[in-house]
């Protein structure tokens, strides 16, 4: 009896998920909000910037539409995977993704997410690398290379579980 409720108690503590779920949408409106903000300096001083302040200002945007991505992903997967499924009404659009993403190809997609994410950054350095020290440069090239290392290995140790099941 006591070992029924309790662990009717900790099933039902994962509904504790949903509202950083919903705190993650908060954070999407907040880059919303920057991207918008980027756009709105760079537009009315476009024909005055060097094109390779136009390319960062770009790599910026693009930087914070992955991050957006990597936020809807992570927000919706891992509410479905661990509080509950997203019931939408018939012939309501509905994402093609939903719903398919396990944990494992979750954290293989998120970890995919950081080396991109990553690599949009080590360029923005690179555009920029006349005003970045060397020794901080090697450790931006490390940082990322360590990412790009972690996501393979994520994605053999993936692909070794699933073919032992």
């Amino acid at each position: 009896m006591l070992e029924r409720q309790f662990e009717r108690l900790m099933y039902v503590s994962r509904w504790i998920l949903a509202p950083i779920y919903l705190g993650l949408s908060l954070a999407l409106v907040a880059l919303g909000i920057k991207f918008f903000q980027e756009l709105i300096h760079l537009l009315p001083h476009v024909t005055e910037i060097a094109e390779a302040d136009i390319v960062l200002v770009v790599l910026s945007l693009i930087d914070i539409a992955l991050v957006g991505g990597l936020i809807v992903m992570v927000m919706f997967s891992g509410y479905e995977n661990f509080v509950s499924r997203i019931d939408l009404d018939e012939g309501s659009e509905k994402l093609s993704w939903l719903g398919t993403l396990d944990t494992n190809s979750l954290k293989n997609k998120v970890a995919a997410s950081i080396v991109a994410i990553s690599s949009i950054h080590l360029l923005k350095i690179f555009m920029n690398a006349g005003n970045v020290d060397n020794d901080k440069l090697l450790w931006y090239v490390i940082i990322h290379l360590t990412f790009v290392v972690s996501a393979f290995a994520m994605g053999i140790l993936d692909k070794l579980t699933k073919k032992s099941h």
